[in-house]
């Protein structure tokens, strides 16, 4: 499994995300699509995306009954996407649905992962709104067993959680890491976060990076450092 950056796309509308990925003349970044354009744009976004040479991340963290997910996801199956995600806390039962909904019937299908916690949310939280009275770390870990247990093939985390999943999990069962800023950046609205360079060395496959360079000065350079530092030996 080769690791890779995956540039969150949080833009408004198909204006906004052509000017940025028109300034990539060189690489074809992998990218996010998330709930905000695929809201403002719907599937034909995805289809414009992807037809550009992009690999895609379909991030919509699908979370409802069994039945309902299995057949949502059997209509994005045919988007041609990449990854996709859902939400863990939705069961086995529901993630189970999910690959069965999500493999073709030439048995290919897109990756398909699961949000543990998110980044955003800590220990406090988690038990004062969620009633969640176990440590996250510990949160997290089962999880991460519950959806290798449904046959996923990985999990979005925090960085700071990723080496301990492949030792639970195994090396083969992919992290997919957000909360990564650099050194010298903002968190923003993120609590468990790290920077590129010690995602790579804690054991993120992949980071997922939104506003340290989609808002960076020149996005480009921002993307090439972001890279560098991620996926150096």
């Amino acid at each position: 499994m080769g690791k890779d950056v995956i540039v969150a796309c949080d833009f408004s509308g198909k204006k906004e995300v052509f000017d940025f990925l028109d300034l990539f003349t060189e690489e074809k970044p992998f990218v996010k699509i998330g709930m905000e354009l695929f809201y403002a744009e719907g599937p034909e976004i995805v289809r414009e995306i992807k037809a550009r040479g992009h690999k895609i991340f379909l991030d919509l963290k699908l979370h409802d009954i069994p039945n309902t997910v299995k057949k949502a996801m059997k209509v994005l199956s045919k988007l041609d996407v990449d990854m996709c995600n859902l939400h863990a806390g939705g069961t086995v039962a529901m993630m189970e649905a999910a690959i069965e909904g999500l493999t073709r019937e030439d048995g290919s299908r897109p990756m398909l992962i699961a949000v543990t916690q998110l980044t955003s949310t800590s220990q406090e939280r988690m038990e004062s709104d969620l009633l969640i009275e176990k440590p996250l770390d510990e949160v997290v870990m089962h999880y991460a067993k519950c959806a290798e247990q449904a046959g996923l093939d990985g999990v979005v985390c925090s960085p700071l959680e990723a080496g301990k999943v492949h030792e639970i999990c195994g090396k083969a069962f992919c992290t997919v890491t957000p909360g990564v800023r650099f050194a010298d950046g903002d968190v923003g609205d993120q609590v468990r976060v790290t920077t590129p360079a010690k995602a790579n060395e804690i054991g993120s496959d992949y980071i997922v990076v939104g506003r340290p360079i989609t808002a960076a000065a020149d996005p480009v350079v921002a993307y090439r450092r972001c890279v560098a530092e991620f996926v150096s030996e």
